[in-house]
């Protein structure tokens, strides 16, 4: 693999879809696990270094120049660690993203699981902007849909296998899972049976269960446990127990899969299929099928 960040300017390398579709360009033999360290590297990234503090999860020491950097890491878990030096080197070669004056990023563990912010928080921004090239370059869509078509239905197992193979948390692959299995799914992570999280298809309606609360009694959960390792079965639900129903109109299928994970923690995984009414039929036809359908109507 060799690159260079002259490969990357040009039209669209302000965004993280932007800069990874030019990076997989320019490194189209890219492997999974992505080899993130060696590729900040040729990116001018001129060390990585491990520090020990409770305060902060990542940091990025560079000039005003941003031609060189220094990327911190907090010691742990590997693959979180992966995740990190992404989140630094996407602010890194993001132009837009200003450090303190000092120049320095320095990310929490909260930063670090932000996926959305409000318009006039510009640091917020910079940390869902940094984070989703994080996910975008150690999942890239390309190299994921091939895994993803392994397994033909959703199952929670198949996230934690495919976390193993790009080397990534649980809670990263299950946030790339739910965009592009293709299903419209959402990922429950609880301990000691209450909601610590959440991710979801764009489609997936609002989980009514927020953070800090209890699963629903009716929840499989609650109702079967779970084992530590073991994925139950795929079951239906009472979908009003997650999310909302509208009154006077048919409910959607919901259904329920559960992993219970070391030390009470347990992933939830909700598989909706939308009423009839509400499919859009654009969803089954081919890219082409679409493009001539969509000429038609405008003729």
């Amino acid at each position: 693999m060799a690159l260079s960040r002259m490969e990357l300017d040009g039209k669209g390398a302000g965004s993280p879809e932007g800069l990874v579709t030019r990076i997989l360009k320019a490194a189209p033999d890219l492997k999974v696990p992505v080899p993130i360290e060696d590729l900040a590297r040729q990116l001018d990234i001129a060390d990585i270094q491990e520090f020990d503090t409770e305060g902060f999860e990542g940091g990025l020491i560079t000039d005003t120049a941003r031609s060189r950097g220094v990327i911190l890491t907090r010691k742990g878990h590997p693959f979180r660690q992966r995740f990190t030096i992404g989140h630094e080197l996407g602010h890194f070669l993001t132009p837009t993203h200003m450090p303190n004056a000092d120049g320095r990023f320095l990310c929490s563990r909260e930063d670090m699981r932000r996926l959305s912010a409000k318009e006039n928080d510009r640091r917020g921004r910079m940390e869902v902007e940094a984070n989703r090239f994080s996910s975008l370059i150690l999942m890239p869509p390309p190299l994921l849909r091939p895994y993803l078509k392994q397994q033909r239905d959703p199952d929670v197992g198949h996230v934690v296998q495919l976390a193993a193979e790009f080397e990534v948390s649980k809670q990263a692959m299950a946030n790339a899972y739910a965009h592009y299995q293709g299903e419209i799914l959402a990922f429950v992570f609880t301990k000691g049976g209450r909601v610590l999280f959440a991710y979801k298809h764009l489609k997936f309606p609002f989980i009514t269960v927020r953070s800090g609360q209890a699963v629903p009694d009716a929840s499989l959960l609650k109702r079967g446990g779970a084992c530590a390792g073991v994925a139950s079965d795929v079951c239906e639900c009472v979908p009003d127990i997650w999310i909302d129903v509208e009154r006077g109109k048919p409910a959607p299928q919901l259904c329920e899969q559960v992993l219970g994970q070391r030390d009470d923690f347990a992933i939830v995984m909700l598989w909706l299929e939308p009423r009839e009414e509400e499919r859009d039929p654009e969803d089954e036809m081919t890219a082409k099928e679409r493009f001539l359908e969509r000429q038609a109507r405008y003729r």
